[in-house]
């Protein structure tokens, strides 16, 4: 079974975001994901994929 591509994929330059699935009717409760040892993170919610901004090192900011 092949896997399904994220309906978004959100470049970030932090280790913990936030997401809201875009606000709005649409959108669904604020929760805050810590981007793994890879990089990355998707959103249980909406499938959002939050990556790590190439050259960004998670704490260094």
């Amino acid at each position: 079974m092949a896997m399904m591509e994220p309906p978004e994929t959100i470049t970030v330059e932090a280790a913990v975001v936030g997401c809201d699935g875009g606000g709005g009717a649409l959108g669904h409760p604020l929760v805050y994901l810590n981007l793994g040892a890879d990089g990355c993170v998707d959103c249980p919610y909406c499938g959002r994929r939050y990556v790590l901004k190439e050259g960004v090192k998670p704490g260094s900011h």
